[in-house]
């Protein structure tokens, strides 16, 4: 058994993620949905070594068997993974999502043409939010990409794994893997500054010590861009803020509102007709929002965004509005995916 086979069925039928789990026959993630790959019997425990543990290195291995899951990233012939290896209810199971091999275009993506602007800066803070499954990497991915086309840079990527391979552009582009090229996110972090980047890319902010230093990087004088698992701009910035001890947070708040540039927040909603198109929400670091954060008067950023549209920002409901109004994606989907209801049965009522 060749776990090769199902890599070509999740890449023959356009599939985002494939998973493995004892019990269950092998299931795509097609358009957002789980659909069992056809003729396929439910696997069993051996079955799924089987297919897993021959594309793991012996170091690989070791770790998986030392904490019980492991992020790796495999390249077949089928096209590049990330892949998840974990243990549930003592068996070993894994999701792998396919990485397309050509990165996507800002414009490509459907993404605001402000983020065409987050590239161009030379310093700051840029966020990129929203659920697992939705995006985050690939529009991570086209912001570096552009940069790459366009500028001189040296770029630093910290990932676990590395999801993108970036071809030659007019940067130099420095990608360093968890486990394979460093030990822990707080160490690549603190070397980060001795290695003379202009750009950095923490692929996840996962916790109290990668946030620290993410921020302290973009307070240095460079364009940090980062991943973080949040709903919203403002849910984001609490976030953020509420990691930090209680009597560090004036503090945070001032170095926050001062460091950040733009939080782009995003779902992949499904389409009429099939497959998904994003929606996004975008905050900019305009002087009324640096205010909020750093007074920390968070419940009014909603309000302020609401009323900045004409400087680059947008709501969630917004944008979703906009694909209903498009024929893109039904209002029904469109209120599944709000975060605010009632703010987006108004906008689709004045349509």
């Amino acid at each position: 058994m060749d776990i090769t086979a199902y890599f070509s069925e999740t890449a023959r039928l356009s599939a985002s993620d494939l998973h493995l789990v004892a019990g269950y026959p092998p299931t795509l993630r097609m358009s957002g949905e789980l659909v069992p790959i056809a003729q396929t019997k439910p696997l069993a425990d051996h079955d799924i070594e089987q297919l897993i543990l021959p594309i793991l290195l012996p170091e690989q291995k070791d770790l998986l068997l030392t904490n019980k899951e492991i992020d790796i990233s495999f390249q077949s012939q089928y096209g590049r993974f990330r892949c998840n290896i974990y243990y549930q209810r003592g068996s070993l199971s894994g999701t792998f999502r396919l990485i397309l091999s050509n990165i996507r275009s800002i414009d490509d993506l459907g993404l605001p043409q402000i983020a065409h602007e987050f590239t161009r800066l030379r310093q700051g803070f840029i966020l990129v939010t929203g659920p697992t499954g939705h995006g985050k990497s690939t529009s991570l991915a086209a912001m570096v990409q552009e940069i790459n086309l366009s500028k001189p840079h040296h770029i630093i990527t910290i990932e676990d794994p590395i999801v993108n391979i970036y071809p030659a552009g007019r940067a130099i582009i420095s990608q360093r893997e968890m486990h394979a090229d460093t030990h822990s996110w707080n160490i690549a972090l603190r070397s980060v500054l001795r290695e003379d980047p202009d750009v950095v890319l923490v692929g996840e902010m996962r916790d109290f010590e990668t946030i620290e230093a993410a921020l302290t990087i973009a307070e240095t004088g460079h364009l940090v861009f980062a991943t973080l698992h949040t709903n919203s701009a403002s849910q984001t910035v609490d976030r953020i803020v509420g990691v930090f001890p209680e009597n560090q947070q004036a503090q945070v708040r001032l170095q926050f509102s001062s460091a950040m540039e733009g939080i782009m927040s995003q779902r992949l909603v499904p389409a009429i007709g099939g497959g998904r198109v994003v929606a996004t929400e975008v905050m900019v670091a305009t002087p009324a929002i640096r205010a909020t954060i750093r007074d920390g008067r968070t419940h009014l950023i909603d309000n302020v965004m609401q009323t900045s549209a004409e400087l680059g920002m947008l709501t969630l409901e917004t944008s979703l509005s906009r694909l209903v109004k498009e024929g893109k994606i039904s209002a029904d989907t469109a209120l599944t995916y709000a975060v605010r209801p009632e703010e987006l049965v108004r906008l689709l009522k004045s349509q």
